[in-house]
């Protein structure tokens, strides 16, 4: 299951705890074609249908079914620059064996 690292955390719970945002908000992450490896992050209110739910520390990311898969076995980590703009970061789980890029042996 992805994992959150404390900065994307605090990233996250920046993002959605603006005032007048819903409780229970979050950043959702979606992959429209399991062949592609582009995700797309947009902030909402709840999850959908079939999302997984992932929560640290009151941040949560809603994952669609297609990124859930995807991101089975990554940390998001995430960054914000000195022009206030946010960068997500994914990064293999230790032990996964995809730890410099190289496929999971047997």
């Amino acid at each position: 299951m992805l994992t959150l690292t404390e900065n994307a955390t605090l990233v996250i719970k920046s993002i959605t705890g603006v005032e007048g945002a819903p409780d229970g908000a979050g950043v959702r992450i979606s992959q429209e074609d399991p062949a592609n490896p582009a995700l797309a992050v947009t902030t909402t209110e709840a999850p959908r249908p079939g999302d997984q739910v992932v929560e640290e520390s009151g941040a949560r990311v809603f994952l669609e079914e297609n990124a859930a898969n995807a991101l089975d076995d990554k940390i998001l980590d995430a960054a914000v620059d000195d022009k206030g703009g946010v960068e997500f970061l994914l990064v293999p789980q230790p032990g996964t064996g995809r730890e410099n890029g190289a496929a999971p042996t047997s």
